[in-house]
């Protein structure tokens, strides 16, 4: 509204109430009810009765209003929440609150999928409660209208896509069960045998673990944890192929971000910081197979070389001079 609009409102609303007074005070005067000494506050008592005086009172702060009737307050006609829309969206402001602190805080390492999977079921339980619910009264809307779609931001739903954006990125269902209800068992048994490793490179450690600059002999570490470190790889391996069985339509699918980064975690330990290599039995056919493969060049070139030297070449009469030369050893053997 115009605020100049609204000051001559007001000014015109004090003068209404002026002449309303004075309209009053004069029929007083004129009747005799009471005298030109008495007090304004008593002529008013006189004059009027209690109840006539309170709806003065209520009239005066209704002029002073613009003309609206009722106490200082917020227009009847703003958008509000019922109760029950307003108690969903508390639920799903703490149910969100407490799966944004679990995610951060299982960045790093990563431990997305096995912590946090309780509280996205129930960020997602919330946010079918918002869709299915409705308001309590019949003329106002559904809470899924009022929450969802009232302004242009809409929070609630940019915090659900985030949410599942995050959780599909992080392929956790790949480490759940069909239900998402629980870790499977595969996820279970990696992690355990992850742990074990992880135990084992702990406890076969050499060196002083306060001096950085010193060099470390890891020997213990590669001879002792290469079984476990072994079976941890092996197991890893027959889980991406496990998923890549079941995933065929879908190229590029990955194990779920907390057994990958496990993985990642064990792999540069044993290669990069403790720097084991791999056993001799592993090596052998390698080395074979690359020497193989690099021989056949040499190979190649050589036989075709002792293919294509020159030899020797008899020499091939034609068929008359081989028959006059029969004739003519034949004519000497007579003589």
């Amino acid at each position: 509204m115009d605020p100049d609009r609204t000051v001559a409102r007001r000014r015109s609303s004090l003068l209404l109430l002026r002449l309303l007074l004075v309209a009053l005070l004069w029929s007083g005067l004129a009747l005799g009810t009471f005298s030109l000494g008495s007090s304004p506050h008593r002529v008013l008592h006189d004059l009027l009765s209690e109840e006539q005086l309170l709806k003065v009172e209520d009239l005066s702060l209704a002029l002073l209003q613009g003309g609206r009737m009722g106490p200082l307050s917020l227009p009847p006609d703003l958008p509000d929440l019922d109760p029950e829309c307003r108690e969903l969206l508390l639920d799903f402001a703490n149910s969100s609150a407490e799966l944004t602190g679990c995610l951060v805080r299982g960045a790093r390492p990563v431990r997305l999928c096995q912590t946090c999977y309780p509280l996205f079921q129930q960020v997602a339980s919330k946010m079918d409660n918002i869709s299915r619910a409705v308001g309590n009264s019949s003329e106002s809307h559904s809470c899924a209208r009022s929450l969802l779609m009232a302004d242009r931001m809409q929070i609630v739903v940019i915090l659900s896509e985030f949410f599942n954006s995050t959780w599909q990125k992080a392929n956790c269902a790949n480490c759940l069960t069909n239900k998402s209800e629980e870790l499977s068992n595969s996820t279970v048994y990696f992690l355990n045998l992850f742990n074990h490793t992880l135990t084992c490179f702990e406890n076969n450690l050499q060196g002083s673990a306060h001096s950085l600059l010193q060099l470390r002999n890891y020997s213990e570490v590669c001879k002792n944890c290469h079984d476990a470190y072994k079976t941890l790889s092996s197991l890893y391996s027959e889980m991406q192929k496990m998923n890549e069985l079941e995933n065929k339509a879908e190229s590029g699918t990955h194990l779920c971000i907390d057994v990958e980064d496990a993985m990642n975690i064990t792999r540069k330990l044993w290669s990069r910081t403790f720097n084991c290599s791999v056993p001799c039995s592993d090596t052998v056919p390698v080395i074979a197979v690359s020497v193989f493969i690099l021989f056949l060049p040499v190979v190649f070139y050589l036989s075709s070389f002792l293919h294509s030297e020159q030899k020797k070449r008899k020499l091939i009469l034609p068929k008359r001079l081989k028959s006059s030369t029969s004739f003519a050893n034949i004519q000497e053997n007579s003589h």
